[in-house]
């Protein structure tokens, strides 16, 4: 079982509709995912589960958020709660949910206080620290998960940091924008310094009692994301292409050259990091938003009329090569 975050400190480049789509495909190769929602907006879970479950999810008393879950660690009143994920739906009987929390971000403070402490080797913070993981890796023991595909807020915060270190991979989605490739610059470096405070923890740590996760996520690569399709090289219109051109170098000088010495990015025989392109797909998403279906899956009962039906069946393929190569590292 493998843990991959989807992760960008930039926000508004459509990490979680990129996320819902591959985790159905993923399904639908006889995969069980586990989505766990650390997005504190709770986009995630708002996209596959009707508002009414939404709402029982939060209930302190029987809730199955993942606030719920951790909210003993916050109240220092015991251990992570036991609590089953959601099935999303019967359709996609393999599908499962630990739904998203606006109060998670409580959590954050949290995990602040108590990282130099972990960083000396402190049983307590340690499992304050890892009480997500730790909550996850048993969710994801309880649906025999094959994979758990985290989605995170965009910040470069603690929250993100307890997550990323607990991860085995990452991907990072990019819109070709100026503020996307500036939003790699300090990434490459955050996670550099992550992992030497992580093994600072580790090697602090004398116990036997607290699981501590390896702490060096892997990078995959990035995906493009947002950009307008039109018949040319790069397959963008030209106004995209003024900073899609820039995303690659960006990556590689930002991301790849910091954390490939500390054997943290995965070679692709191409040695191309670029591992799938998803084009704006327009009036395309609200349909899918409103069905709660991924936007291949959604037909003319869901409100599609025309040129909408066949477009919708297309995209399928816009998604299958990132699908393919998360199929192999998995």
């Amino acid at each position: 079982m493998k843990v991959v975050s989807i992760f960008n400190n930039k926000g508004g480049v459509g990490k979680t509709t990129y996320m819902y789509h591959i985790a159905h495909l993923l399904e639908h190769e006889d995969k069980t995912v586990l989505l766990a929602d650390l997005d504190s907006q709770c986009n995630l879970s708002a996209y596959l589960m009707p508002d009414s479950e939404l709402e029982k999810s939060w209930k302190s008393d029987r809730g199955n958020s993942i606030w719920n879950a951790i909210e003993p660690m916050y109240e220092r009143t015991g251990d992570f709660r036991k609590r089953q994920p959601s099935q999303v739906n019967s359709s996609y009987p393999n599908l499962y949910i630990i739904p998203g929390d606006i109060l998670l971000s409580n959590f954050e403070d949290t995990l602040g206080d108590s990282w130099n402490s972990a960083k000396g080797g402190d049983a307590g913070a340690l499992r304050v620290q890892t009480a997500i993981y730790r909550f996850i890796i048993w969710a994801a023991q309880r649906v025999n998960a094959d994979v758990v595909m985290v989605d995170l807020g965009p910040n470069l915060g603690a929250l993100n940091r307890t997550m990323l270190i607990a991860s085995d991979y990452f991907i990072v989605p990019i819109s070709p924008d100026l503020f996307s490739i500036r939003g790699t610059q300090n990434l490459g470096a955050k996670l550099e310094t992550w992992r030497k405070e992580w093994q600072q923890c580790k090697d602090a740590y004398k116990g036997k009692t607290v699981p501590l996760p390896e702490g060096k996520p892997t990078f995959l690569g990035y995906v493009t994301q947002q950009h307008n399709v039109r018949n040319t090289k790069s397959g963008m219109t030209n106004g995209w292409n003024i900073f899609g051109q820039r995303v690659e170098s960006a990556v590689k000088d930002n991301i790849i050259k910091r954390l490939d010495p500390i054997g943290q990015v995965h070679h692709w025989k191409n040695n191309n990091w670029n591992i799938g392109k998803i084009p704006n797909l327009h009036s395309l998403i609200p349909y899918s938003l409103e069905a709660r279906k991924p936007v291949f899956d959604c037909r003319s009962k869901d409100g599609l009329t025309g040129s909408h039906i066949t477009k919708a069946k297309n995209s399928k393929a816009l998604f299958i090569p990132i699908v393919n190569k998360l199929l192999e590292v998995l």
